[in-house]
């Protein structure tokens, strides 16, 4: 307990405070779960205007929680006092897609939102501060804030393809009948959306014992080239399409995992999927995008997985979600200016 009273407090930021993500991840936050139970935190939470009395609600509810380790909570509209002094940035908050919307129209529209972000973390944070953009399109929306944040290693910023990574993980466990803790280095490859390429060729799986490759376990390779992919690549939209409201509570707990992992690192010899700065990576993908990559975490600090073996059918998805990031990422840069 003195150890707990004596701990400097992180402060965490999460924005779009009031939506329903954060409403399944702050409490996860709150007691523990990712920073660790003996780190006491403060919590900053950003929402709009129009969002702070529903802000003032999610605030008595955490109070109510009682929880030992979180010192104090900011709710607030404004980016000075949100980004100020950060240890950690979990950018949930996007202007989502309306129906009849172009792409273009919600590209412009985040552009806006992530470089103002990525200004006030350039102006407001800690050097070191670890960034996690949640927020669709996040790729993207990730390589505007870090662009606008100059003074910030590009290091430092990451988006969610955890929730990908996850998703495919249990794909194959429930195919295997295995759990999912022991399906280990899945692979999920480029873009947060549904040009994304979750690869097995490198997974390892745990059956009765014995470790095997996916392949060897699922016995289906017409299934893992097939189906298994499609659904990794569609399953946002068939949430949305049975629930009429996106992924929350597994994108919660995905976005808990990534940040835990920047935090503790990831076990020997096994990686994750995140999405990381491209420049200088070993696969050939085009420089200054943010792609999902292989990675492993030490002391913070994300390196790509090296030396997998990549066949032609792999390459093939690769390059296909690399082009529609380069779209992306050339379409809102075009907007940075504006």
């Amino acid at each position: 307990v003195l150890f707990i009273l004596n701990a400097e407090p992180i402060r965490v930021l999460v924005t779009g405070a009031a939506g329903q993500i954060a409403y399944s991840l702050l409490y996860s936050i709150a007691k523990g779960d990712v920073f660790g139970k003996d780190q006491p935190l403060i919590l900053l939470l950003l929402d709009i205007t129009p969002m702070l009395p529903v802000l003032e609600g999610v605030v008595m509810e955490l109070q109510d929680c009682a929880l030992p380790i979180l010192r104090e909570v900011i709710p607030t509209d404004k980016e000075d006092i949100a980004f100020k002094d950060l240890d950690a940035a979990i950018l949930v908050g996007s202007m989502p897609r309306r129906e009849g919307m172009e792409r273009k129209d919600l590209l412009k529209a985040n552009v806006a939102i992530f470089k103002s972000q990525g200004q006030a973390l350039d102006k407001y944070a800690k050097k070191t501060v670890k960034v996690l953009v949640v927020g669709n399109p996040a790729n993207t929306n990730c390589l505007i804030a870090a662009k606008s944040a100059p003074s910030i290693p590009k290091e430092n910023f990451s988006c969610l393809t955890r929730l990908d990574h996850n998703r495919a993980c249990s794909q194959v466990a429930t195919r295997c009948g295995i759990s999912a803790n022991v399906v280990k280095n899945m692979i999920i490859w480029g873009n947060h959306s549904s040009t994304q390429y979750p690869d097995v060729h490198h997974c390892k799986v745990n059956v009765q014992g014995k470790d095997m490759t996916a392949f060897d376990a699922v016995k289906d390779d017409a299934w893992l080239k097939g189906d298994f992919i499609s659904t990794v690549q569609q399953r946002g939209a068939a949430v949305i399409k049975a629930r009429k409201l996106s992924s929350a509570m597994s994108a919660a707990k995905a976005i808990c995992d990534h940040m835990r992992d920047i935090w503790t690192g990831t076990a020997e010899a096994e990686f994750i999927s995140m999405g990381v700065y491209s420049t200088g990576n070993p696969y050939g993908v085009p420089e200054d995008l943010i792609y999902s990559f292989p990675v492993s975490i030490k002391d913070k600090t994300w390196k790509i997985v090296e030396g997998l073996v990549i066949n032609d059918f792999s390459r093939a998805k690769m390059d296909a979600t690399a082009a529609e990031l380069v779209e992306e990422r050339d379409t809102a840069v075009s907007f940075l200016g504006v």
